[in-house]
């Protein structure tokens, strides 16, 4: 194993937001000298379950190992596993054994499930001999023909599951945080894009669901660059939002809203008091959404503060402006 590889593999992990266990597994698999593996873990996410596969490929003429891609799958309808279970697809094998194969993400233990030809179960439970009496059918086939799906499962089994790859180049791209949140609909800034031309440029990124995919089967991304007319720091302060006194717990703020995600604040209520709220940014629409800690969203309207007639005129112009500052990239 080269070790200069594995502390730049190292660094751009880190970069890119994957915890320290997975960056672990990465060392131990390039100990192995495999010529390609694959890493999955489970990602946080509003509801469901977010999976992750990333994929490390080695040289063909050296020892080094590339880090190119990583994919999610999501599923808003499945349930997340608790403690040590798992999804399990169990089959009739030789002798009167069965043989059985576990899974950690649902996508892929319905995608196995699917595949088989003949008898096979798809259950949830621990995954030892002595816990099988225990585990819970989610759906059986016979002569590789589906017979039954449980029905608090059929809208997992059933229900459309999103895909996308996401592309880094030496450390550089969507971060996973950006990218979980994007693939659940929210929108991510990045100020390291390159145009075809070469150019510099940033931009807020949201993935267009509308539009069909490319011919690599990844969604299109949105981008509203600096020219559009959004101004995060600007926007935030329309609002009731009672910002920290210590610019770095402001910037720590300002930073989970460029990744996607919905940082709490101190909000003054339409009661006058304070009340904890989490927030989002909602770059096309040059706002901010406003939930409760319950996740129930509440009326932007209610918490913000009385525009001045500079500010209304301000807006106005800098929205006109920035409808032709929007255009896609292919992921």
């Amino acid at each position: 194993m080269n070790k200069n590889n594995l502390e730049n593999l190292k660094a751009e992990m880190k970069g890119l937001k994957f915890d320290k266990q997975l960056i672990a597994e990465m060392e131990k698999n390039m100990e192995k000298d495999l010529p390609a593996f694959q890493l999955k873990t489970t990602l946080p996410s509003d509801k469901g379950q977010m999976d992750a596969t990333l994929h490390f490929k080695q040289s063909g003429q050296s020892d080094y190992y590339f880090f190119n891609k990583f994919e999610l799958a999501y599923s808003a309808k499945a349930k997340p596993l608790e403690n040590e279970q798992k999804y399990m697809v169990i089959s009739p094998g030789e002798q009167g054994k069965n043989m059985m194969r576990s899974f950690q993400s649902p996508v892929d233990a319905m995608e196995f499930f699917k595949s088989q030809k003949g008898a096979s179960e798809l259950a949830l439970g621990k995954p030892t001999e002595k816990d099988l009496q225990f585990k819970t059918p989610l759906a059986t086939m016979k002569d590789g023909k589906v017979d039954y799906v449980a029905k608090d499962f059929q809208q997992t089994y059933y229900g459309q599951t999103l895909t996308n790859s996401f592309y880094v180049d030496k450390g550089k791209g969507f971060n996973v945080t950006q990218a979980a949140n994007m693939l659940q609909g929210r929108s991510a800034f990045r100020d390291d894009l390159v145009s075809r031309a070469g150019v510099g440029y940033q931009a807020w990124n949201v993935i267009a669901f509308d539009k069909p995919k490319d011919n690599y089967g990844n969604y299109k991304i949105q981008q509203y660059n600096e020219n559009y007319g959004f101004d995060l720091k600007q926007v935030l302060a329309e609002y009731k939002i009672n910002m920290p006194d210590d610019p770095k717990k402001q910037e720590a703020i300002y930073n989970e809203l460029k990744d996607g995600n919905r940082p709490v604040v101190s909000v003054t209520g339409t009661d006058g008091k304070e009340v904890q709220m989490r927030i989002e940014a909602v770059p096309r629409y040059g706002n901010i959404n406003f939930y409760h800690l319950n996740g129930k969203p509440e009326k932007r309207e209610d918490l913000q503060k009385a525009p001045t007639l500079d500010q209304s005129l301000s807006k106005g112009q800098e929205k006109q402006k920035g409808k032709a500052e929007s255009h896609e990239m292919s992921m």
